[in-house]
């Protein structure tokens, strides 16, 4: 079975971090991230990686080290944090990414075009502060 719009595992991954990190008004290690979301300890880590290249968070080595929101969660959208994985939402007219359709009219009626618009809609809206 296929899913059209689909979260990546990633960026799934990213934003639930995201959260339990807001959550906590303390350091947040990679350990306890990866047991709270089922995630691997080693796919965390690369994700973890790109969201502070990305300047989400900000990290801290050594025994007692783990992750800090690098700014205040109402200022953090769950769309910075989905394109910090996924990179930038384009929105194409064609679902296909076509220059010319062989149809006068779109058979698909431009749905793709409208999901994504949602989905990009709603991830600007959300904040982390909404979930804590």
């Amino acid at each position: 079975m296929s899913n059209i719009v689909q979260l990546s595992e990633a960026a799934s991954l990213g934003i639930h971090a995201m959260v339990i990190i807001a959550r906590n008004d303390r350091i947040t290690n990679a350990n306890e991230i990866a047991e709270m979301t089922g995630a691997s300890r080693n796919h965390l880590a690369k994700v973890m990686l790109t969201l502070s290249k990305m300047g989400l968070v900000n990290s801290l080595r050594g025994p007692s080290g783990g992750f800090v929101l690098a700014r205040k969660p109402e200022d953090i959208t769950l769309l910075e944090v989905y394109e910090a994985i996924e990179g930038k939402i384009v929105i194409h007219e064609c679902p296909g990414n076509k220059l010319i359709c062989p149809f006068s009219k779109c058979i698909l009626n431009n749905i793709m075009h409208k999901v994504t618009h949602e989905l990009k809609n709603y991830f600007n809206n959300q904040s982390l502060k909404d979930y804590l």
